[in-house]
């Protein structure tokens, strides 16, 4: 009798363990609106860790299309999403993005985008504070701005402006985040 009660307790834990999870998965609210986590693989073997101090700095430096948002925007929205669908809290959730060449125009306040690209608004606005409402770092490369001649004070509030990318991104590695991107 002694080792039925013992399957039984074990067969509730897993069961309540795994639908736990479930129910946190799908009742809980995602950092950014619209944006769907990474698709669920049935038997994935290597998932977001909720125990794990998730440091990651994304590199923005590709030219993106002025009237779209721009693509490495969208991916983070996807890993912040992914990260808090897995269980992550917002404690392991370090999140920066740099802003640097190409990538730069995005963090542009909408006068000074629709003044470089024909009259564009600046399509990035709305997700870049919604990433900033959920934690995420945003910096731009100050260096940069000072070589396509824009005034630092041009830059959207929620952007902080650095020296220069390739500090930010040392001193961040250095901490210990994980660089993705160019």
């Amino acid at each position: 009798m002694n080792k039925t009660m013992i399957a039984a307790a074990l067969a509730a834990g897993v069961m309540f363990g795994y639908s736990g999870r479930a129910w946190t998965q799908t009742d809980q609210k995602l950092p950014v609106a619209g944006y769907a986590p990474a698709k669920d693989i049935p038997d994935a073997r290597e998932l977001p860790n909720p125990d794990v101090d998730y440091k990651v700095v994304f590199s923005v430096a590709a030219v993106a299309k002025p009237e779209e948002i721009h693509p490495t925007l969208k991916t983070i929205a996807l890993y912040l999403n992914t990260l808090a669908h897995n269980g992550v809290p917002v404690a392991h959730r370090h999140i920066a993005a740099v802003f640097h060449q190409g990538g730069g125009d995005a963090v542009l306040a909408n006068d000074v985008y629709k003044a470089r690209h024909n009259g564009t608004i600046n399509p990035n606005i709305a997700l870049l504070h919604e990433l900033k409402q959920a934690g995420v770092e945003l910096r731009v490369c100050g260096q940069g701005l000072l070589g396509k001649k824009v005034d630092p004070k041009d830059v959207l509030p929620d952007v902080q402006v650095d020296l220069w990318a390739m500090t930010t991104m040392v001193n961040l590695q250095l901490r210990g985040y994980v660089r993705i991107g160019g």
